[in-house]
């Protein structure tokens, strides 16, 4: 991880991260507000300055992952302001993975483009898109994971029925706690990380190094 050139990938990684995030709350607030509720717009969440949205120790995160996950602070959702809430916090949830996916696409093609026509450019362009890319595919899936507070625990809760609100409340309590074991042991990169790899050759026709 700390290897003679973890420097340089991240000064080069680092504007990457800075906007994957930014991108990322961006639209939760954006997608909050198409639904009803103004409270991340009057908070100053929806902007596109990543002053707004980062978390240090999120972010701190992502450098120390050798850039596969972490995460930003959370956009703040009032569901009494949303006329169907369950509706309403499935799109609000998935608009930020739905986001880095969105932007690791565009990376990719770009990088397919940039290769297919051989443009000759700085070896630095090549490496800031290509960590656009994995960034992106890789804060995707890991807030999809289904414990609290990732987004995958608002998206799971609005798709199982009521009935199961009583467990899911019970997993939120211990969800932060299974996050932190996962990040520590490394299960969160044996479970998604062939999935990355797969979306990430699949967006920009490179393996992830």
């Amino acid at each position: 991880m700390f290897g003679e050139n973890f420097i340089g990938r991240a000064i080069i990684a680092a504007p990457a991260i800075l906007f994957s995030l930014t991108v990322h709350e961006y639209f939760h607030a954006w997608t909050a507000l198409r639904f009803g509720d103004t409270t991340a717009r009057d908070m100053g969440r929806l902007t596109l300055n990543p002053l707004a949205h980062l978390d240090f120790f999120g972010t701190i995160m992502m450098f120390l992952s050798g850039f596969r996950f972490g995460w930003a602070k959370p956009v703040p959702v009032n569901p009494y302001n949303l006329p169907n809430p369950r509706v309403a916090d499935f799109w609000i949830s998935a608009a930020g993975p739905l986001s880095n996916f969105g932007m690791g696409l565009i990376a990719g093609m770009i990088l397919r483009l940039i290769i297919s026509m051989q443009i000759h450019l700085p070896d630095a362009v090549y490496m800031f898109l290509y960590f656009s890319v994995m960034i992106n595919v890789s804060l995707a899936f890991f807030n999809l994971i289904p414990l609290f507070p990732l987004d995958g625990s608002h998206i799971l809760r609005s798709i199982l029925p009521p009935r199961y609100e009583v467990s899911l409340s019970q997993l939120d309590k211990v969800g932060p706690f299974i996050l932190i074991l996962l990040i520590v042991v490394g299960g969160f990169w044996f479970i998604l990380g062939p999935f990355i790899s797969f979306f990430v050759y699949l967006f920009s026709g490179m393996r992830l190094m």
